[in-house]
């Protein structure tokens, strides 16, 4: 049965082993999908409040990847991560598949991996983002959010808002 829930405009929604996180921001469609893909835009934003994104190495294409980290403001903690392009329909949906890795880019099989598709919509000017993440099971899932997945992508879409709202 899926739960859902909005915390800070976004609207999140559990349902087995899926989460989708919606949100609509006041900034065109182009645009949005520009901060989405360009990695000038994403060290701006991505990662929790007070992260920094020190390391951002991305081939944006459909059989390309991403390899970043993602670091503390104390620098005591880093997650890396590393993501696989399979489908680009620009501006309208990105598909890709996320993992944690290594600093060298190397997946790591102990935790969990997510198929993602990020829907972009227009409406009016502004655009409603849905990122609909799949897990291999529920019991993935649980140990994502068990981690604090929930709170970390509500503030770093908050983070993400007042970047548009910056660059806008």
């Amino acid at each position: 049965m899926a739960e859902s829930y909005v915390k800070n405009s976004v609207t999140t929604t559990v349902d087995g082993n899926v989460i989708i996180f919606e949100r609509v921001f006041d900034a065109p469609r182009e645009l949005v999908f520009q901060a989405l893909s360009k990695p000038e835009h994403l060290s701006n934003w991505w990662g929790p409040k007070n992260w920094s994104l020190p390391v951002c190495k991305m081939d944006f294409r459909e059989g390309g990847s991403w390899h970043y980290c993602m670091e503390s403001a104390d620098g005591e903690m880093k997650s890396w991560g590393k993501t696989f392009y399979k489908e680009i329909v620009e501006p309208e949906h990105i598909m890709l598949e996320d993992y944690f890795s290594d600093e060298e880019g190397n997946i790591n099989e102990n935790m969990p991996g997510t198929k993602v598709t990020l829907t972009l919509t227009e409406l009016e000017g502004k655009t409603k983002l849905v990122n609909h993440a799949t897990f291999s099971s529920e019991e993935a899932l649980k140990a994502v959010l068990d981690m604090g997945m929930v709170q970390g992508f509500t503030e770093m879409w908050d983070k993400f808002d007042a970047y548009l709202n910056d660059i806008h």
